[in-house]
C-alpha cells in the first residue's frame, strides 16, 4: 500500500448543508428585520435556495479533489496521466487461430481472402473475427489456418473455445466449414481507473535511464489490461527478474508472457547491460484448513454470519494469490474471519511461510468449518 491509497479527500468547502442554510436564513432576517420561521413561504424559498447553494458546494468539493491523483476519475484521470507522458489504456480486441477446410482435396488452390468474417452463428455481431491476412488452401491440401481478431475490441470475446466459431459470414467457394482451432484470448477493455492509477504513480521511475525496478514494473504494467502486478527482482547482478500476474491472481499465458518481453526488452527501455527474464511466478500450494466459533448471543445469526464467513474466507483467497512474493499468511485470514463475526478460530493449515517474489501462493483445498457456539 502507497501513501497516496491513505490520501483522503481535501475539503474545499468546510461549510455543511445545515451550516449553509442558517448562514441564508440569518442573512435575510439580519437585510429585511423579519423572522422567518418555519412554514413561511419565504423561508421555504431561503431554503431551496440554500439547497442550490449547498449543492454548488459540493461540486466544488468534487471538481477540487479532481486534481489529485488519489481522487481523480475518468477524464481528470486522463489529464493527469498526460501531464507524466502515460496514457490510458485502449480496449484490445481478442485473437485465435482459425482453420479453413475443404470437403475433398482439389487440384488447384483455395484463396481465403484478407478480411474474411467468421463468427458463432448465433447472431451476436460483437462475436465477429476478420482473418488478420490472405492465406492459400494448397492444391491437394484439405485445410488452411489463418489468425484472426474480433472486430470489435473488448474482453468479450476472450474464452471462445476450439469449434465455436463455426459460421462464414462471407461465404467461399469450395470453403465447406470453418472452425477456431484454439481459445480466443488477448482481448481487453479499456484500462479502468485503480490500474491506470497505478500507472500514473509509477510513471516517473521510467524516466531513469539506469533500469530501476520501478520503470520495468511500468512497462510491465502497460504490456496488457489484464495485468494486475508484476514483482521484479535481481537474483544476480545485471539479470532483471520479472513475475507479472494477471486479474483475478490467474497465472500469464505464454502470449501474455511474450508481450511483457517485448515491451521490456525494448531499446528505449532495457538498459544494454541488463539480462531480462520474464516468466510466470512460481505456484506455492497451501491449504486452508479449520473451523470457527460463534458467540452464543449471536446464535440466532448463524446463517448470516456463514454467509460473511464464506465471503472473508474468498477475500483472503483473491489477496492472498493476487501478487507474486506475497507471503502465506494465516493472520490476514483470521482477522478477515473475525471481523466477518467469528467469536474464535483455530487452523490448523496454513502455516506462515515467507515467500520469495518469484513465487505465489495457490490453495489447493479449503475446508473451514462451523466448531458451535460458545459462551466468552
Amino acid at each position: 500500500m502507497s501513501l497516496i491509497d491513505d490520501f483522503s479527500a481535501v475539503d474545499f468547502s468546510e461549510l455543511t448543508p445545515s451550516d449553509i442554510e442558517t448562514l441564508v436564513i440569518n442573512a435575510y432576517e439580519q437585510a429585511s428585520g423579519q423572522t422567518v420561521y418555519p412554514g413561511d413561504p419565504v423561508r421555504l424559498f431561503l431554503e431551496a435556495n440554500a439547497y442550490v447553494i449547498s449543492t454548488l458546494a459540493a461540486f466544488i468539493n468534487t471538481v477540487g479533489n479532481q486534481q489529485f491523483l488519489a481522487h481523480a476519475v475518468g477524464p481528470h484521470q486522463d489529464l493527469i496521466g498526460a501531464m507524466v507522458d502515460t496514457s490510458r489504456l485502449s480496449a484490445s480486441a481478442a485473437c485465435t487461430e482459425l482453420r479453413n477446410s475443404v470437403a475433398e482435396a482439389l487440384t488447384w488452390p483455395v484463396r481465403i481472402p484478407q478480411g474474411t468474417r467468421v463468427n458463432t452463428g448465433d447472431g451476436n455481431t460483437e462475436l465477429t473475427f476478420a482473418t488478420d491476412a490472405t492465406v492459400m488452401i494448397p492444391a491437394g491440401a484439405l485445410s488452411a489456418d489463418v489468425a484472426a481478431t474480433c472486430m470489435v475490441a473488448g474482453a468479450h470475446a476472450n474464452g471462445l473455445v476450439p469449434g465455436q466459431l463455426n459460421k462464414l459470414v462471407d461465404p467461399l467457394a469450395y470453403v465447406t466449414t470453418v472452425r477456431n482451432t484454439e481459445t480466443s484470448r488477448l482481448g481487453a477493455d479499456v484500462e479502468n481507473d485503480t490500474s491506470y492509477r497505478a500507472r500514473i504513480q509509477l510513471a516517473p521511475e521510467r524516466f531513469s535511464v539506469a533500469g530501476p525496478a520501478g520503470a520495468y514494473r511500468y512497462h510491465a504494467l502497460a504490456a496488457h489490461q489484464e495485468i494486475a502486478d508484476v514483482a521484479v527482482w535481481c537474483p544476480t547482478p545485471g539479470t532483471v527478474d520479472v513475475r507479472p500476474v494477471m486479474s483475478g491472481g490467474e497465472l500469464p499465458s505464454g502470449n501474455i508472457l511474450a508481450l511483457v518481453r517485448e515491451r521490456l526488452n525494448a531499446e528505449d527501455v532495457r538498459p544494454l547491460t541488463d539480462t531480462v527474464i520474464v516468466a510466470a511466478p512460481e505456484p506455492v500450494e497451501y491449504t486452508v484448513s479449520g473451523g470457527w466459533y460463534l458467540h452464543r448471543d449471536n446464535a440466532a445469526l448463524a446463517a448470516s454470519v456463514t454467509g460473511k464467513i464464506e465471503a472473508a474466507v474468498e477475500e483472503y483467497r483473491l489477496w492472498q494469490r493476487s501478487a507474486p512474493g506475497r507471503d502465506i499468511n494465516p493472520t490476514r485470514l483470521i482477522a478477515l474471519l473475525e471481523r466477518a463475526g467469528a467469536k474464535r478460530v483455530e487452523l490448523s493449515s496454513p502455516t506462515y511461510r515467507k515467500l520469495e517474489k518469484k513465487e505465489i501462493a495457490r490453495e489447493t483445498a479449503i475446508t473451514l468449518t462451523f466448531m458451535g457456539v460458545e459462551d466468552d
